[in-house]
């Protein structure tokens, strides 16, 4: 199973938004990220990176 991190436009511990992230979904203008426990967080902004061999998932800000 590959669980990521989602950070807020870079990858640092300051800007950690979700842990143990195992599904992104999407909803219009939201980005639905689902942790381990099947916790919701919504955001809205757009995906700048999502590296699954690391898990890292990187959404900046809504242009």
């Amino acid at each position: 199973m590959c669980l990521s991190t989602a950070y807020s436009s870079v990858k640092s511990p300051e800007t950690i938004m979700a842990r143990n992230v195992t599904k992104i979904t999407f909803d219009g203008d939201e980005i639905i990220l689902t942790d381990l426990m099947d916790e919701e967080l919504r955001v809205t902004g757009r995906l700048a990176l999502v590296d699954l061999v690391n898990g890292t998932v990187i959404i900046g800000a809504e242009d």
